[in-house]
């Protein structure tokens, strides 16, 4: 049974996270309320992923976070976020956490990024030697508009990244979460056509939508491309829908104050904080993701 350890200074808060998580039923929930002390029930606890307040007393998230990366790399972080923390949630992100969610949305969001994140620790340990000979994988995707299959492909991912030694432990699951974000936007956004605004809405009828679109004219034959070129040097990951797409100018600045909360922002603000470089083109149906080896990294800042 995987372990969650949750961080938060308000009692009211670590019930209610408790409460949700406890829905899924097979999750064992720790709680502590200080940074402080997450740190030393880590060595023995040894929590599957980490879930953390950013703003407490003491020790913060954002150093929270800055000392399980150094310490613990294998143990993702996710940051609960609240108005007037967005720009330390960005700094965190930046830092090393796997993911967030505004507290505002923890109802609705909190219980499936726990899964996804928990999903691709399971993965990582149980692929890592699955294909320990190989040097360079390159691949081409085309999926139908079948959201079950991305698991199956962000896991076939993370077993390329961990074998051909791109990046640490936790900027792998980091990279797959900004792949993730990215073919999840390719295909309810841009195959099936459905708009920020109505995943924001109510989620019983966001899901209908996609239900009806799965089996509706055109949308039901529209195919996914996935593009995936990764090797100790670098990863270069193409998705292309078949949708109208938009246009990549009109996009919202995810890290403006403004936009943090929203959860249409999410996805994009992952994709650029967690890759090296992020371009659309022109039509907006196609993003292309780079990410390097640290040394290549550094090299292309510095000019």
């Amino acid at each position: 049974m995987p372990t969650v350890l949750v961080v938060d200074d308000a009692a009211v808060d670590r019930r209610l996270v408790r409460g949700l998580l406890a829905r899924q039923g097979n999750i064992q929930v720790e709680l502590t309320n200080s940074a402080e002390e997450a740190l030393a029930l880590v060595e023995t606890v040894r929590p599957d992923v980490l879930l953390t307040d950013l703003v407490m007393p003491g020790m913060s998230g954002l150093e929270l976070v800055a000392e399980m990366v150094q310490r613990h790399p294998e143990i993702p972080v996710i940051l609960m976020t609240g108005k007037g923390s967005e720009e330390i949630a960005v700094k965190a992100l930046v830092a090393g956490a796997a993911s967030y969610v505004p507290k505002a949305a923890l109802h609705q969001h909190l219980l499936s990024t726990v899964e996804d994140v928990l999903d691709m620790v399971r993965q990582r340990h149980s692929h890592d030697q699955l294909m320990g000979c190989l040097k360079r994988g390159q691949f081409r995707f085309s999926l139908a508009n079948d959201a079950s299959l991305i698991p199956s492909l962000i896991n076939y991912v993370q077993s390329l990244l961990c074998t051909v030694g791109l990046c640490d432990e936790a900027s792998v699951i980091r990279v797959c979460i900004a792949l993730e974000e990215a073919v999840r936007n390719a295909l309810f956004h841009g195959n099936l056509g459905l708009t920020s605004e109505q995943r924001e809405g109510d989620p019983a009828e966001y899901q209908r939508l996609i239900e009806e679109r799965l089996h509706q004219a055109p949308y039901a034959e529209r195919k996914l491309e996935v593009i995936v070129d990764v090797s100790a040097h670098a990863g270069r990951f193409v998705i292309r829908d078949q949708g109208k797409g938009f246009d990549p100018q009109k996009l919202p600045d995810p890290t403006d104050p403004e936009n943090i909360e929203k959860v249409s922002g999410r996805g994009l603000l992952l994709m650029r904080t967690f890759m090296d470089e992020v371009t659309f083109n022109r039509e907006g149906n196609e993003v292309t993701m780079i990410k390097r080896c640290a040394k290549a990294a550094e090299t292309h800042a510095g000019h």
